[in-house]
């Protein structure tokens, strides 16, 4: 970057992003083109404006790089986790859980007691990815086939996934949140507990009583019977299966780093496999590259384990990337710096500077395609904010995993989002409704904030004469 500090006047800073914006919503929602080329089009509109601004394209281009580079193992993640779904699908790991729950489960308890195992397994493992794949992957399987419509069962799992990748001392938004504020990790986490904890209460509340719709139904035991003796049909089924799931909690739990620990999960996958259900090295390798293909003939059970795979993760990684080097050019060349810094400057209240913080940070989800981006920018820019009013940094911590972490997952174009959908076969906008705990935290905490209570300001400090 060169060493000349300019920056887009606030006019043009703000027009670019009503620009994307406006382009994103009409893109998708009249004339449904794919996000990408809806990305693609924000970026060349803002290096076009940053270069009439004075930007040199070197620059521009350096911008872009920057943002990838920074979550370059995220991206890498990407497809270690398609290859851990195909290895588990083929391990029998997904079927065996699926085949397992459907006989556990009553639709009645479904949803909240689904809520409780992805917040407890996302808490254990500090991934909401990894959830979503693995456990959310068997529990949509098994709410579609007790007659539960699939985004209710998604909005279920992305709650409980997001509910424990906010929290757990493990995740790497939890530490970032921290760090780009320079708080403890812990006080962070108490700090976070204080929406998310009423938000999980009322969050598994509005889960049980949609889950009381279905209970009248019940489940469909002939549709049920089907699955569970295809699934044994293709599989053999023994609690063996759950070795690489696992292996990969006791690995999180002993803070293994999240690659190694997922890499670990993928060859005891290949392990299982190999010994339990009689695969070949050259089917076991196949499908980490493109995927399970199962031919029961029964289509409820195709059309769940059909999939995973490194290839399965080609179009969510593509946009991923798209997103990040727009995000880099947004950040690098500070653009939303100058919109926050101009929305702050007229701040009196302080429940209008957190709410502020928490709606910036959703934007910031959606200008840049991922949270990380939006905790690290957001962070930066509002400590001095918060500092003036005398509060502490774990309140703008919090603020960042409300506005980020919670609602990344509900926005269609960013990595987040984009995972989720394509692991669970079921649009963000749809599943969006129902990730109950997703949008009851911000607005909890934002309730608190106009009521005075829960502000976490420093203490005072005496003068001593």
């Amino acid at each position: 970057m060169s060493e000349n500090p300019r920056r887009p006047a606030f006019g043009i800073a703000l027009a670019t992003f009503l620009a994307f914006i406006a382009i994103l919503m009409v893109g998708i929602f009249k004339f449904k083109v794919p996000v990408h080329v809806l990305l693609f089009i924000g970026i060349v509109l803002t290096a076009l404006v940053a270069k009439a601004s004075g930007f040199k394209w070197k620059e521009i281009e350096t911008a872009m790089g920057s943002g990838v580079n920074r979550a370059m193992i995220g991206l890498f993640i990407f497809f270690l986790i398609g290859m851990t779904i195909g290895a588990w699908i083929q391990s029998g790991t997904v079927p065996a859980l699926i085949y397992y729950g459907l006989k556990l489960l009553s639709p009645k308890w479904f949803l909240p007691a689904g809520l409780i195992i992805c917040s407890a397994t996302s808490l254990a493992t500090g991934t909401s990815w990894g959830t979503v794949g693995t456990v959310g992957l068997a529990l949509i399987g098994i709410g579609v086939g007790m007659g539960i419509p699939a985004p209710i069962v998604a909005g279920m799992i992305l709650s409980g996934a997001f509910f424990g990748y906010n929290l757990s001392p493990l995740s790497a938004v939890t530490n970032l949140s921290a760090i780009s504020v320079e708080t403890g990790l812990y006080d962070h986490i108490r700090a976070m507990m204080v929406s998310s904890f009423p938000a999980y209460v009322i969050a598994t509340v509005m889960f049980a009583f949609t889950g009381f719709k279905y209970a009248k139904g019940a489940l469909n035991t002939e549709q049920v019977a089907s699955i569970q003796q295809t699934i044994a049909a293709q599989f053999h089924i023994s609690v063996w299966l759950f070795f690489p799931m696992v292996l990969v909690l006791v690995l999180s739990v002993m803070k293994v780093p999240a690659i190694p620990s997922t890499v670990s999960g993928i060859f005891g996958g290949i392990v299982i496999s190999l010994v339990f259900q009689g695969a070949s090295i050259t089917s076991v390798l196949t499908t980490l590259f493109s995927g399970f293909k199962s031919t029961s003939g029964v289509e409820a059970v195709d059309k769940l384990l059909n999939r995973g795979g490194l290839m399965s993760m080609m179009d969510t990684f593509s946009l991923a990337f798209i997103a990040l080097a727009l995000g880099g050019v947004f950040d690098e060349l500070h653009f939303l710096e100058v919109l926050v810094e101009k929305m702050t400057h007229r701040i009196k209240r302080t429940a209008s500077l957190t709410t502020l913080t928490i709606v910036s940070a959703l934007a910031g989800n959606a200008a840049t395609g991922e949270a990380y981006l939006s905790i690290i920018l957001n962070g930066r820019l509002y400590s001095r904010a918060f500092d003036k009013k005398n509060l502490k940094r774990q309140m703008l911590s919090r603020c960042l995993g409300e506005g980020s972490v919670y609602t990344v997952g509900m926005i269609p174009w960013t990595t987040a989002g984009a995972f989720t959908a394509g692991a669970l076969s079921v649009p963000s906008l749809q599943y969006a409704p129902y990730a109950f705990l997703c949008w009851v935290a911000p607005l909890i905490s934002i309730v608190f904030s106009y009521a005075g209570v829960f502000i976490l300001r420093k203490a005072k400090t005496k003068v001593v004469v």
